[in-house]
């Protein structure tokens, strides 16, 4: 068994493109992603943040205030317009980027006036902060006046608070700032880590098995000495060795990641956040990881023993990924946590643990179903791959 381990792994380390995906996609494609991402994000909202909208006022002369500061401010350039534009047409072509109708019963006495309705036509379907921008223009003058009609009424602050608000619920939340930040984080983790450990170890079994049919070496390995079951067990641990080394850098490179924008680019948030999550939690993100790649490790092997060639195990492989993303979605559905019955389902249970982790909030007992369905799932797993690797129907068929 250790003799073909060490053949595979040393094949193994010859080809690049799976050394590829095992250590650099981690360690640095998958940060340089998210990181770009979170950069363009943030120039996104700046952008839209600073650009001058131009606009077009209807009927100015009702609300002279609101018009004389939209014509006011640098964040604002007017357009006039025509009274019979369509003003759907006028936004559509980029002319104008809103419309605001006054209404013609605008005044500033509301008690004779009543609700004061301000039209805004506007494309809403992408990112522009449009009524923000307006809304906060708007509301000073709603402020003043509401203010004014009470006390036009007589109504003292105290009243005015009442009748704006007769009741206020206040919230305190019990989750502190590790909780809070965990269940927003912590559920997409285990998006990032299954997949990388799926292809961490799909890359290895499609040559191990498929490979060696296609290139007529697998004859020569079955006439070999060595018994069947140490040829797929050495196999086997070549693929979960690639999967598990995947998984170990993976959670190594979040850690050093996390670290380095906590500490090098001076980020409260992050740093606070990495501060709460301790070594013993990246520890069992990792040690779950294992029993997975296993179960990982054990199909993708029966699946390159089936196929005639690499190329058919790769059609067989890729679908398979659907079925890994599955369960850590199920696990982020309201009302699935880890107890009860989802402590043993596996997959899911390990995406709820991860979860939990991150949030600090990890009932440890729990591990005790998580490992005991997972290794049981691998073990079933590998005894049909080891039982597969023996029936010359499906080596030679």
């Amino acid at each position: 068994m250790w003799l073909v381990f060490s053949k595979e792994i040393r094949e193994l380390l010859r080809d690049r493109k799976t050394l590829f995906f095992m250590i650099a996609l981690p360690i640095l494609i998958f940060p340089l992603i998210f990181g770009a991402m979170a950069y363009f994000t943030t120039q996104a909202f700046e952008k839209a943040e600073s650009k001058v909208l131009k606009y077009a006022v209807v009927n100015p002369q009702n609300a002279a205030e609101i018009s004389d500061e939209l014509a006011a401010s640098p964040q604002f350039e007017q357009i006039i317009i025509g009274d019979n534009d369509d003003y759907a047409q006028l936004i559509k072509n980029a002319r104008v980027d809103f419309v605001v109708v006054m209404p013609d019963n605008y005044s500033s006495n509301v008690l004779s006036s009543g609700q004061l309705e301000i039209t805004l036509y506007l494309n809403d379907a992408g990112l522009n902060l449009v009524y923000n921008r307006v809304n906060s223009i708007v509301q000073k003058y709603a402020t003043q006046y509401q203010t004014a009609a009470f006390t036009t009424l007589g109504v003292s602050s105290k009243q005015q608070q009442a009748l704006i608000k007769p009741i206020v619920l206040s919230q305190i939340s019990t989750a502190d700032q590790r909780e809070s930040w965990g269940e927003k984080i912590g559920g997409m983790l285990p998006y990032l880590l299954f997949i990388l450990c799926f292809q961490g170890a799909m890359f290895p079994a499609t040559d191990i098995a498929a490979g060696e049919k296609e290139r007529g070496t697998l004859e020569t390995l079955l006439i070999s000495p060595i018994d069947r079951t140490k040829i797929v067990l050495g196999k086997f641990l070549t693929i979960a060795c690639a999967g598990v080394t995947t998984a170990l850098i993976t959670v190594v490179s979040m850690a050093v990641w996390g670290i380095v924008l906590s500490r090098g680019f001076a980020m409260q948030f992050v740093a606070d956040f990495m501060s709460q999550i301790g070594i013993l939690d990246f520890v069992l993100m990792f040690l779950m990881l294992i029993p997975l790649v296993a179960i990982f490790a054990s199909i993708l092997l029966s699946i390159s023993i089936y196929a005639r060639s690499f190329k058919e195990a790769q059609s067989y492989m890729g679908p398979l990924v659907i079925f890994v993303v599955i369960p850590v979605m199920v696990a982020l559905l309201p009302g699935v946590e880890l107890k009860g019955g989802w402590a043993w389902v596996p997959l899911t249970n390990v995406a709820l643990a991860m979860k939990e982790l991150v949030k600090g909030t990890m009932d440890y007992f729990q591990l005790i179903a998580i490992f005991g369905s997972t290794a049981l799932i691998a073990v079933l797993l590998l005894s049909f791959c080891v039982y597969w690797f023996k029936q010359e129907k499906v080596l030679f068929r």
